[in-house]
């Protein structure tokens, strides 16, 4: 049953079978035709776009003189929205020949999207709390004495 089950190791004489098979049949070659625009186009997006951005943003479809982006929040949509001239550009730059930028934003995009890990702090030394313990002790008060205090409680 184990055996069954396990994932064949990609080999490239099969992959390249397969491509071949669905290149001969005409749905196939059009489905395969398609999907390989969408991936240039996006990889022509993701030249223009911030990094955070080039990694969640998808081209979802192609029409007529009309490119549909896709992205997981609101958040994303805004910000791709102010970059539309530039990605534009971008793509007619390379050849595609558009005049129209669509975002939509897609939930299920958001499973991709890695949360920023928390950051960790280190506790702070002896030497350390000493030196902040003698700041305090120097400044009058107000927001930044306020401050230094919550400082030496977090870390005492």
């Amino acid at each position: 049953m184990t055996e069954t089950l396990r994932r064949h190791p990609r080999n490239s004489l099969t992959d390249t079978l397969a491509l071949n098979w669905i290149r001969t049949d005409q749905h196939g070659a059009s489905v395969l035709i398609t999907a390989e625009n969408l991936l240039a186009a996006e990889q022509e997006v993701r030249r223009v776009l911030p990094l955070g951005m080039a990694d969640v943003c998808r081209v979802a479809r192609i029409e007529r003189q009309q490119i549909t982006l896709a992205v997981p929040s609101a958040a994303y949509a805004s910000k791709l929205r102010q970059l539309a001239p530039r990605v534009l550009v971008r793509l007619n730059d390379a050849g595609w020949n558009l005049n129209e930028i669509s975002v939509r934003v897609q939930g299920s995009l958001a499973q991709n999207v890695t949360e920023p890990s928390q950051r960790q702090a280190e506790p702070l030394g002896s030497i350390a709390l000493e030196a902040f313990s003698r700041l305090h002790t120097d400044l009058e008060p107000g927001p930044l004495s306020d401050a230094v205090q919550r400082l030496l409680k977090r870390h005492a």
